[in-house]
């Protein structure tokens, strides 16, 4: 999980003429056409470069012949490279990626690799961002070789999903220190009504060229360790919001984190137990 700054990022983001590009880069029908592209054929040329840069190791898939780029980009991995902490009590990460954790206060404005925004402006202004006041935020910044399919937490039953529009930015670190990254790219987020830690709220943010999070499935009942969507080409991010006092998270864990670490971790994985 490198974070290497890429010289094409540091020019969109840095540069007047990039920044000016930016904006037409990531207007909706450009993702949308970008998006078209690497789900056809044509596309397969550009496999080989991204397994190898990226250090992606295709034994562990369900294939290891793809039909498009994103079709390699959303492999299915085997059920054994991701197995999954069945213990009621354990709380489990949703997805692979770096993890930040943050306390929820009042009006608290998230800073997160330079990027500020508050809860009520990731759920576009919905009620429920109040009720995880003294909670927990956990953020998954999902980078471009990660796995990129995402599970549900815990055994519950969920409503509908809430899609909220935006202007699409790279999550990479170096955009994120220069605009209010989240608040800009488009979102999903979905209260999962959970058996043994409450209501959470899940939050999938989509980016630079991406836009598409594919959430499989509506209201209804939803089982530990089962697949909850995916995010098809570009680096992105999971958020849990969780209400206070209801998990208690590794030590190890919780003492990088307030260190002001990201954590490496990876869909299944214990990252504490219900209080």
């Amino acid at each position: 999980m490198a974070k290497h700054t890429s010289p094409g990022l540091s020019f969109l983001y840095h540069t007047a003429a990039g920044r000016f590009l930016l904006k037409g880069l990531t207007a909706p029908p450009v993702s949308r056409l970008v998006g078209r592209y690497l789900d056809s054929r044509l596309s397969r040329i550009h496999i080989a470069g991204f397994v190898r840069r990226n250090g992606i190791d295709l034994a562990g898939c369900e294939k290891q012949s793809f039909s498009s780029f994103n079709d390699c980009f959303t492999r299915t991995l085997r059920p054994d490279q991701r197995p999954v902490n069945m213990d009621p009590n354990a709380l489990i990460s949703p997805c692979d990626g770096l993890l930040s954790v943050f306390p929820i206060e009042p009006d608290r404005v998230f800073a997160v690799k330079g990027s500020r925004y508050t809860l009520s402006e990731l759920l576009g202004g919905s009620e429920i961002a109040g009720q995880y006041g003294g909670g927990l935020c956990l953020i998954f910044r999902l980078c471009v070789g990660d796995y990129h399919r995402y599970c549900y937490m815990d055994w519950g039953a969920k409503g509908e999903n809430h899609f909220l529009p935006g202007v699409l930015h790279t999550v990479r670190p170096i955009a994120l220190a220069s605009c209010p990254v989240f608040t800009q790219n488009c979102r999903e987020y979905t209260v999962l009504n959970t058996e043994h830690f409450g209501p959470v709220t899940q939050i999938e943010v989509g980016a630079l060229l991406v836009g598409r999070i594919q959430n499989h499935q509506g209201a209804g009942v939803f089982q530990k360790g089962q697949e909850k969507g995916l995010f098809l080409y570009g680096g992105s991010t999971v958020l849990l919001l969780l209400e206070p006092n209801r998990v208690r998270l590794l030590p190890e864990l919780l003492a990088q984190c307030q260190a002001g670490q990201e954590t490496s971790v990876r869909q299944g994985q214990t990252l504490g137990y219900a209080i």
